[in-house]
């Protein structure tokens, strides 16, 4: 019998624009730009916080008014998404200078360092090191 392993492949996220979008998350976060496929009305984009990670974010543009209307609030103000790093304080300190908005100072909790960041869009994320 072969074991198969179960884990989260892709997370979406609704953007207002493709372009803007990769250039963000590739350049301001330092995510890998893992396909751009065209498909018909929409682009299949995938990018990844490194690559050969096991969980992506597909970058889906918003395609009528209700879509549009969760772009930057997917999940009512709350952390969204969690960044893992193996080097909190480099990540921190290449992602400050690259002009990401961070919420607050970092801070260590029992589970390791942490800080609120917001994307592009107002989405809110943690970045964090576990302890």
């Amino acid at each position: 019998m072969r074991t198969q392993k179960r884990c989260m492949g892709y997370v979406a996220i609704v953007v207002d624009d493709y372009d803007r979008a990769i250039d963000y998350y590739t350049t301001r976060l330092g995510f890998h730009l893992v396909e751009d496929t065209p498909q018909p009305g929409k682009r299949w984009v995938v990018v990844t916080p490194a690559p050969g990670s096991d969980c992506n974010l597909l970058l889906a543009q918003a395609s009528n008014e209700r879509q549009k209307s969760f772009i930057g609030n997917q999940c009512g103000g709350r952390v969204f998404l969690f960044l893992q790093t193996d080097d909190f304080w480099r990540d921190y300190s290449l992602m400050k200078e690259k002009g990401v908005h961070f919420c607050e100072e970092p801070r260590e909790e029992e589970y390791g360092t942490v800080v609120v960041f917001e994307d592009i869009y107002g989405n809110r994320w943690d970045l964090y090191q576990n302890a």
